[in-house]
């Protein structure tokens, strides 16, 4: 009895291909899986060397965290080409033919499309790190032209690298004319301009608000019923946090057909209320309340003097005296405190002087009933035999 050794068993042959290189083929897969990540470590690394050069705000953890995983994707796809170049299997463009079995040719594009969709994530990575970097160093010049400019252009940079990744794809792994696909765009473009008239209307509307500039990142803004802060401006939205903390993405388009108050924009904070006396307070009373108030809100270090006093109104339940002044802040947090104090003075003042505040009353007066009529007495005339009654 014959008994195969083991050089034997490594020169067998099946499916076109021997036991050994079957072995090799298996040997370089299982290496790249154990050895992507310190692959791809070491590749970031040496990547970072040479970004370093131009960018010295480059910082390699930060780096490192967003190049490790598509470089480690990359990486095996290049791991599982040279383990299927071991055997008979070629992955050579020119070798696929149509007349190639379905399977050996949809498994070649699927691989493809893997590479491409792979690089350009780790392109997508490079303009997220590019990106970090100009936010770095917006954030230390004064104006916030830049702040607002480097997300617009990161989303923008994105979405051109995303399109051209895709027409490549189209060309080399499904042999499309690029050239004549994109010339029938311009016969059809008329119907992707209606289809995309939303979206071109908020890209133009981005590009008004970075040149006339109504608002930057960080600004107070009113926009309708809605008032925030500006956190992003993006060629297509812009988002808000609201003074109730929500967050809130608001289209271009809507940002600069309605009116918008740039609140930050403002010198001072108004304050404007009523104060309900009720209508046994005496005008002298009002007189010296309206005087105190008015000589407290001039003499504040934090209100303008254009503070105005005033007995205004004669409601329906009280006398109305007008509060108006302005603080000269425009810190909320600041505000609210300032005009907490001055409402606790406006108490004190009111009652120092022996006058109530009013509120909704109604009063009803019952007249006394009028005496009931006293009844009729019935009249008797008698005419012979009959009796009448009237």
């Amino acid at each position: 009895m014959k008994y195969l050794d083991w050089k034997d068993i490594l020169e067998y042959s099946f499916l076109g291909n021997t036991v050994g290189e079957y072995l090799i083929s298996a040997g370089i897969l299982l290496f790249g899986f154990i050895f992507k990540t310190l692959l791809s470590r070491l590749l970031s690394t040496v990547l970072y060397k040479l970004v370093h050069r131009f960018l010295q705000e480059a910082d390699l953890p930060e780096f490192r965290r967003l190049l490790i995983q598509p470089l480690e994707v990359l990486l095996f796809l290049v791991f599982l080409y040279l383990a299927f170049q071991v055997l008979d299997y070629p992955l050579e463009i020119s070798e696929i033919r149509e007349e190639d079995p379905f399977l050996k040719t949809f498994f070649f594009r699927t691989y493809q499309v893997f590479v491409i969709v792979a690089l350009t994530w780790v392109f997508l990575r490079f303009v997220d790190f590019f990106a970090l970097i100009l936010r770095y160093r917006a954030e230390k010049t004064p104006s916030k032209l830049d702040d607002q400019l480097v997300p617009f252009f990161k989303d923008f940079s994105k979405v051109v690298l995303v399109i051209f990744s895709f027409l490549i794809m189209l060309g080399v792994v499904f042999g499309v004319n690029v050239g004549g696909l994109v010339a029938g765009l311009g016969v059809g473009g008329l119907a992707i301009a209606f289809a995309a008239k939303e979206s071109l209307e908020n890209l133009l509307a981005s590009f008004t608000i970075f040149l006339d500039q109504p608002f930057v990142v960080g600004d107070l803004v009113q926009v309708g019923d809605l008032v925030g802060v500006i956190e992003k401006i993006g060629f297509r939205s812009t988002r808000i946090r609201t003074l109730e903390k929500s967050f809130v993405t608001v289209p271009n388009k809507n940002m600069i057909d309605k009116p918008l108050d740039n609140l930050s924009l403002r010198t001072f904070r108004r304050a404007k209320f009523d104060i309900n006396l009720t209508y046994n307070t005496t005008s002298e009373q009002i007189r010296a309340i309206t005087n105190d108030i008015q000589e407290f809100i001039d003499h504040h270090p934090r209100t303008s003097q254009e503070g105005r006093i005033r007995f205004l109104n004669l409601g329906p339940h009280s006398k109305d005296v007008m509060v108006l002044y302005f603080v000269d802040t425009m810190d909320w947090n600041e505000y609210i405190d300032i005009k907490e104090e001055i409402n606790y003075k406006i108490v004190d003042i009111v009652a120092q002087h022996g006058a109530e505040f009013a509120f909704p009353t109604q009063t009803l007066y019952m007249h006394p009933a009028a005496p009931a009529p006293k009844p009729s007495t019935p009249r008797m005339q008698t005419f012979g035999n009959s009796t009448d009654l009237k």
